[in-house]
């Protein structure tokens, strides 16, 4: 399914408070120390945006040429902090299926950006081998033992087309799938569970634990992937 068009409105909010978190960033705001007129910037990245997003044509300008004059206070990991941020504004600004997709699109940016000032080193930090984006369309707060919502905590089913990253961050939980066999998993870092499984969580000791949401399964390197199994 295709993202929902996003307005001028959003990709004014998400740019705004976009750049706020950039200028307060110890990493990113000395690579953005050159800006005096933060109003121009900023009315220059809303027309950028614009044109990604909506074809609007607004942006004239040149991306690739301005990043090179500034090459000297530009460092790849900025590129991957950048992204992060990103990451987070958009899920909090958007729905899910937008955020996506300017996750997307931001990766492509920094791609190209980052292969421009690094070669096909900086280029490959970002490289997509899918139409899929790599980040989750949004992301639960931590949850402690007290906390965990209570219908995961009994018999529960993923929507299709949902999958879910369960990462634990301190302590342990029991993974149970209700498929028969019936099983379980001990879980102390990542867990993957597909769509349309019924399960439930077992808290084994005081736990801080966060959901990622994907609409296709994500590979992600260690963890423990629970596959759908047709009941006998």
């Amino acid at each position: 399914m295709s993202a929902a068009p996003i307005t001028e409105t959003q990709i004014r909010l998400v740019v705004d408070r976009f750049y706020g978190e950039v200028r307060k960033d110890p990493l990113l705001s000395e690579g953005f120390a050159p800006i005096v007129d933060w109003d121009d910037h900023l009315q220059r990245m809303r027309d950028f945006w614009s044109s990604m997003l909506l074809a609007s044509g607004r942006y004239k300008g040149n991306p690739i040429a301005l990043h090179l004059i500034h090459a000297p206070r530009i460092q790849p990991e900025m590129f991957k902090r950048w992204l992060a941020l990103w990451q987070r504004v958009t899920m909090d600004s958007l729905p899910a299926d937008v955020a996506a997709e300017l996750q997307l699109k931001a990766t492509r940016v920094a791609a190209r950006l980052s292969g421009a000032l690094f070669g096909s080193e900086g280029a490959n930090l970002f490289s997509i081998r899918s139409s899929k984006p790599a980040l989750p369309y949004k992301s639960t707060p931590i949850f402690d033992e007290s906390s965990i919502p209570e219908p995961l905590l009994r018999s529960y089913e993923l929507s299709p087309g949902t999958w879910v990253k369960l990462t634990v961050l301190a302590g342990s939980l029991r993974y149970h799938q209700h498929t028969r066999p019936r099983s379980s998993v001990e879980i102390h870092s990542s867990v993957i569970v597909p769509p349309e499984v019924p399960h439930h969580l077992e808290i084994i000791s005081p736990v801080k634990c966060q959901l990622h949401f994907y609409d296709h399964k994500p590979i992600l390197d260690g963890s423990i992937v629970i596959e759908r199994k047709e009941n006998a």
